[in-house]
């Protein structure tokens, strides 16, 4: 609340009065006498001084004002006792404007504050001029700010026994420092805060935690601003709140009867406390497990309960701010019942089987049982327990067994029997052995004989060998069966075993034969090693550790032909059985093989291991043989084509295949294979390639060839023309022409004028031109030609004249040249021949020099 605004005008005489004491004071002081005035009266002072005081003016100023932050004040300056009119003026004696507005009459000067604000606070001086005299009043300004109660928070949601923040806030204070918070319970102060300068909000924390009792009870913040002058309304301001102590379900408990009657009502109470107000949830625990939801009530109600609704009950109780569960075990209480008696196994049983009797009843409290006899009317006990449930074994029954049994159970409730009659059978006692037909088996093999009882509780079992032979294994009997277990069979556990099976004064049996046979491994066949053609191979076939060996047989084959067969002796143990054969080897036999089949002719035994076998392929060694040469596609063939050369040869261990060509009596070796067939490719045959090649295979048993001529065939190439002595003579001289050409078969060589029908013949390249004459100048063609095709040379010679004798014409040489050519013509078809015989490449004969 507001206070209303107030005014610091105060009486002008008695303000006057005031002043001028102060004034006499100090006129009194400047004479010494101050300490004698003070203990004078005001009046009596007053008095003495007035005609002094009568001539000063006084200025009437508060010292100090307070003024409140948003109100509207003023602070007057007056000079009432001035005749005429007071010039005032304001100075500020801080570094601050006065932030206010001036209003000056006759002698009064008034600053109005239409809001007060921090900022107005300063200290003034009041300068006052009346005439020629000035008088000056110093006042300070001081504000303050306390305008709203404290703020409580957090005191609506306090957590039971937990420690909680309860908040103090406030703002706008001022002066701050002056501030003091005090947090109270009742007249306890709790915790105090002092304000700070420069910070006109605050905001205190509480750390308080509630109990149960101070729900409701009301908490205070107290705020305090301890300024000088302030209006004692407005000094305190204080906020109380009542607590609200919140807590989680706690002091559950269950009231109601626990142990109820089947068939009575079953009601439980739960009560907790709690705020919020707790729901409450009762769930049924089964014994599995589960649970079974049963309501949200503080009552759980069942009509009519049964031993079913035994168990444990919870109460679930929960809030917002957390459950408690608790929970309380039912009895349902009941006499006995469902009492039963039975007899295990429920079959007839036998004289000499075990029987269980059992006898059981339930009931709360648990019943007590008594299993009892009845013999000739008299009730006679056998077993009793303080428990649901007892049994009784007769291992070994009897017919003096039979008769009534009785179940009976007790409680606080009642009772309850139930009653069996045993009916006790005698029994015909039956032997099985296993198994029960001749047993053929191998040497090593594992054996379980098998003798079951049947008709007879505790039958006793002995075996027997009918061959005289002690019986080395050593029986295992359990119960109804026993059994004779040979891990590894012998040849001495051959024989006919029997096994007797005694029960009381009866006695039974039976018996089954052992037969044993070694036969571990296929038969080894061995021969005498690689054989020439027509020589005799000797094959062996040796069937290991065998027995019975004279119930094998040893069959020599060739596929499915029959060769040779043996039977073998009679043995008292393992042998090893071997048959021999001698084989006549021919080169048909290579590869082939031959098989050993050794047979048990014994019954009984499984097709699987009666017959085993064993080959060997024969190895038969000869000479190379049918060796053969082949060329692809042609013999003849023309330059630059591919040839195949493939060699053929049959032999055995495989030959060493050497591929060569012979060339004028010298024979070059071209490759060497180690298989059957050997392949050599040309892929551009030449000239040199022409001649007669030989392919020879041999091992260590003996060689064998053959061989195919091929002829390589090519038009003239490389034609040259060589002119001796050269190519320009004298009138008179001779020439002598060379041509030099490769080609087969040999080529026909023409030379003739190219201003002239004429031309001449030549089989070895040489013309020979005597006694030139100037006419004979001219160009000259040669061409060389075979069927495959030619090729031309053209050259230029020049004959020049002589100026003593007359110049010879072409008939002066022409008859000596066609009588050379002739001649060389006869001496050209010599050679011709003898090239021809050579098959192979053909260059015209070279010009002996010498002779030109």
């Amino acid at each position: 609340m507001t206070p209303p605004p107030f005014s610091y005008k105060s009486d002008p005489e008695l303000n006057e009065r005031k002043h001028i004491k102060s004034a006499l004071l100090s006129l009194l002081e400047l004479f010494g006498c101050s300490s004698e005035v003070d203990s004078m009266d005001s009046a009596l002072l007053l008095t003495l001084l007035l005609p002094v005081a009568v001539v000063s003016y006084v200025l009437d100023l508060p010292p100090q004002v307070l003024f409140k932050v948003g109100d509207r004040r003023q602070l007057s300056c007056r000079m009432s006792s001035c005749p005429e009119k007071v010039k005032f003026a304001w100075i500020t004696l801080e570094d601050r404007p006065i932030f206010a507005t001036i209003d000056t009459q006759d002698r009064e000067s008034v600053l109005v504050f239409d809001s007060v604000m921090k900022n107005h606070e300063n200290t003034l001086l009041c300068k006052a001029m009346c005439g020629k005299e000035t008088k000056q009043a110093k006042t300070q300004i001081k504000t303050y700010s306390f305008p709203k109660k404290p703020v409580i928070s957090g005191y609506d949601r306090l957590k039971l026994g937990e420690e909680n923040i309860l908040r103090c806030e406030g703002s706008s204070i001022h002066p701050s420092e002056m501030l003091e918070v005090q947090w109270l319970y009742g007249d306890t102060v709790l915790q105090s805060y002092e304000g700070q300068s420069e910070r006109d909000a605050y905001s205190l924390p509480l750390k308080f935690t509630p109990s149960e009792e101070d729900d409701g009870k009301a908490i205070t913040c107290r705020a305090s601003l301890r300024v000088d002058n302030i209006p004692a309304d407005e000094m305190t301001k204080e906020t109380s709140a009542p607590m609200t102590v919140l807590s989680a379900p706690h002091n559950v408990k269950v009231s109601g009867a626990t142990g109820v009657l089947r068939g009575s009502n079953l009601t439980l109470t739960c009560e907790a406390e709690g705020k919020p107000k707790p729901a409450f949830t009762w769930t049924a625990l089964k014994p599995d497990g589960s649970s079974v939801e049963m309501g949200k009530h503080h009552d759980l109600f069942i009509q009519g309960v049964s031993l079913s609704d035994t168990g444990t009950y919870q109460c679930d109780v929960s809030n917002d701010l957390g459950n408690q569960k608790t929970s309380v075990s039912v009895v349902v209480q009941a006499p006995p019942m469902d009492t039963y008696i039975a007899v295990s196994p429920q079959s007839t049983p036998k004289e000499g089987d075990s029987v269980n009797i059992s006898c059981k009843s339930i009931g709360v409290p648990v019943p007590y049982v008594v299993l009892s006899r009845m013999v000739n009317g008299v009730k006679t006990e056998i077993l009793s327990s303080e428990g649901p449930e007892i049994s009784v074994t007769i291992d070994s029954v009897k017919l003096a067994d039979s008769g009534m049994f009785l179940c009976e159970a007790f409680n606080d409730y009642g009772k309850q029997n139930e009653n069996l009659t045993l009916t006790v059978e005698a029994h015909l006692l039956e032997v099985a052995l296993q198994p029960d037909v001749e047993v053929v088996l191998e040497k090593g093999s594992s054996l379980i004989l098998s003798c079951q009882a049947s008709g007879c509780p505790q039958p006793k079992f002995s075996w027997k060998n009918l061959s005289n032979m002690p019986i080395l294994r050593r029986p295992k009997t359990d119960g109804f069966r026993s059994q004779l277990v040979f891990d590894r069979v012998e040849l001495e556990d051959e024989g006919t075993y029997l096994c007797e099976v005694t029960c009381g004064s009866i006695k039974k049996s039976k018996q089954t034969e052992v037969k044993v046979f070694s036969f571990p491994m296929s038969p080894v066949v061995k021969n005498s090693g690689p054989s020439l053609v027509g020589e005799m191979m000797k094959l062996t076939c040796t069937a290991q550790e065998v027995f019975p060996a004279n119930f094998f047989q040893i069959l020599w084959m060739d596929g499915e032909r029959e060769m040779h067969s043996e039977t073998g002796p009679f043995s008292s143990g393992t042998i090893n059985l071997t048959s021999e054969y001698s084989y006549h080897v021919n080169t048909t036999d290579q590869d082939k093989r031959i098989t050993c089949k050794v047979s048990l002719k014994m019954h009984g035994v499984p097709a699987a291991q009666a017959v085993k076998t064993a080959s060997t392929t024969l190895s038969v060694h000869y000479p190379p043989r049918a060796t053969s040469i082949t060329v692809s596609p042609l013999t003849e063939l023309k330059e630059g084509e591919s040839v195949s050369i493939s060699c053929l040869s049959d032999s055995f261990p495989v030959g060493r295949t050497v591929l060569s060509r012979v060339m004028n009596g010298v024979q070059t070796k071209i490759m060497t294979n180690d298989r059957l067939e050997t392949l050599y490719t040309i892929p551009s045959v030449e000239l040199e390639d022409s001649g007669v090649y030989v392919c020879e295979t041999s091992n260590m048993y003996g060689s064998h060839n053959d061989s195919v001529e091929i002829t390589v065939k090519a038009p003239p190439r490389n034609t040259t023309v060589e002119i001796f002595p050269s190519k320009d003579v004298q009138e008179g001289q001779n020439i002598t022409i060379c041509c030099r050409s490769v080609s087969f078969p040999p080529p026909m060589v023409v030379l003739s004028k190219l201003d002239s029908e004429k031309n001449v013949y030549s089989l070895d390249g040489v013309f020979l031109l005597i006694n030139l004459t100037p006419n004979d100048t001219g160009l000259y063609q040669i061409n060389v030609t075979n069927y495959l095709g030619y090729e031309t040379e053209i050259f230029n010679i020049s004959v020049m004249e002589k100026r003593v004798n007359d110049p010879l014409g072409w008939n002066d040489f022409l008859i000596p040249a066609i009588c050379l050519g002739v001649a060389a013509a006869l001496l050209g078809l010599v050679v011709y021949v003898w090239r021809a015989r050579k098959k192979g490449s053909y260059d015209l004969t070279k010009c002996n020099l010498s002779t030109v």
